[in-house]
């Protein structure tokens, strides 16, 4: 089984908001001064989701290529 990540990369967030580089590499600077982290701390799929306001699951599974299947 594939090694999982849990660490986001600016490309995860272009992917996840359908946002450029430069704004998804600035949203991680805010995400950053926010938690009080500095720049080499890396940002978990969670404090995204909650900075994003989305589902912490379907950010884990999007960001690792899992399938998200959204049920009501």
């Amino acid at each position: 089984m594939r090694q999982q990540r849990i660490c986001i990369h600016s490309s995860d967030i272009q992917a996840i908001t359908g946002k450029g580089a430069r704004s998804a590499r600035k949203i991680l600077q805010t995400i950053r001064e926010k938690l009080g982290k500095e720049r080499h701390q890396p940002i978990s799929y969670c404090e995204l989701a909650g900075y994003l306001g989305l589902n912490p699951e379907v950010v884990f599974k999007t960001i690792n290529g899992i399938p998200v299947v959204i049920s009501d």
